[in-house]
């Protein structure tokens, strides 16, 4: 079967928030303990304490908070967790669970020392986010039974069991909440070495030829993100198949990339078309987030969660108390002359 490069084959983008149709195959990728696990070593070695701290006591492990940008690896991470300790671990999401009776029929279903892993924790209902108050602290949860004069309260007792929570924006979780988790990890984006690593890692175990310069090529462009750079190397993989029989090199993924519009820093469509908005509509900035997203027809919670901390990463977009503006780094990057004003006025302070 003949395959057109010259056609925009992938209609999905790589850089996204959510999972993707082609990342069904990423549990296969995903290591299984912490001695697999790379990077993040400061949360990894708090954990690896903490874990063995509670196997020594035979408790159970104290509920843990995960929290950082989308992709670097919190459902991974809790699922070793679960494999350190030797117990099951129950995968649901806020958003999935509606009302406290899906809760409690969650939490009445584990066995002592269980996991249960909540992904997008700070979109709970705040109905349902009250009853785990009591079952966080005692282990219990109370349930009315009947209505009107004749209704009851039970309180029921569960098993010990951890709660892990992962956020994408600890900031939404409420006070009472926060507080209710014992460990609080931060996972933070990787450097190009540690990408490079997960990246001949995972070639290895999808079969794919590739060396040292190529696996740092797309680790490179990767926004410090595994997920990115696990689906950057499945569709240089593709060009690697048709074109260089197989084997990923520096030059490879440099051409597939580029085919794909993946710049030499990462930079997708839709980081350009942001920055050409802001300096072609509206000179430069300030620019609301809203008006942004209006603008190059994105959802405003995509560009605050996916794209604008990369942006602001580089240096090329600040915050401002009236909205966001380029910098003169974006305007070099794009190869745009830098407007007069900049050399005139200093550049304003990010929030």
């Amino acid at each position: 079967m003949s395959i057109d490069f010259g056609t925009d084959i992938y209609e999905e983008p790589i850089v996204a928030k959510t999972f993707l149709s082609e990342d069904a195959q990423e549990g296969s990728l995903r290591p299984k303990t912490l001695s697999e696990y790379i990077g993040q070593e400061k949360a990894k070695g708090n954990l690896a304490v903490f874990i063995a701290a509670a196997k020594k006591r035979g408790e159970s492990l104290d509920h843990v908070l995960l929290h950082g940008p989308p992709g670097l690896g919190k459902t991974t991470l809790a699922g070793i967790i679960a494999q350190e300790m030797g117990v099951n671990i129950r995968i649901t999401s806020g958003p999935a669970i509606e009302k406290a009776g899906d809760l409690a029929a969650l939490l009445t279903n584990l066995s002592e020392g269980d996991i249960l892993f909540v992904d997008e924790i700070h979109r709970l209902n705040r109905s349902v986010e009250e009853i785990l108050y009591p079952a966080m602290e005692d282990y219990a949860i109370d349930i009315i039974v009947g209505k009107g004069p004749s209704a009851n309260s039970i309180r029921l007792d569960l098993p010990h069991f951890t709660l892990i929570g992962a956020t994408t924006r600890a900031g939404q979780l409420s006070a009472p909440l926060r507080d209710r988790f014992g460990v609080t990890l931060r996972l933070e984006l990787y450097t190009p070495q540690e990408l490079s690593k997960i990246v001949t890692r995972s070639a290895s175990i999808l079969n794919v030829d590739i060396d040292p310069t190529g696996a740092l090529e797309i680790a490179r462009r990767s926004r410090g993100t595994p997920r990115i750079a696990n689906r950057m190397l499945r569709r240089v993989r593709d060009f690697a198949d048709v074109r260089a029989d197989g084997v990923i090199t520096k030059k490879v993924a440099d051409e597939a990339l580029r085919a794909l519009e993946i710049d030499d820093l990462g930079l997708d469509p839709i980081d350009h078309r942001m920055m050409h908005a802001i300096i072609e509509n509206y000179g430069g900035g300030p620019v609301g987030i809203e008006t942004l997203a209006a603008t190059i027809g994105e959802e405003a919670v995509t560009l605050l969660d996916v794209y604008e901390p990369y942006l602001m990463q580089l240096g090329f977009l600040q915050r401002t108390p009236r909205g966001r503006c380029v910098t003169r780094k974006a305007y070099e990057h794009l190869g745009l002359s830098v407007p007069k004003s900049m050399d005139e006025v200093p550049e304003q302070l990010s929030l």
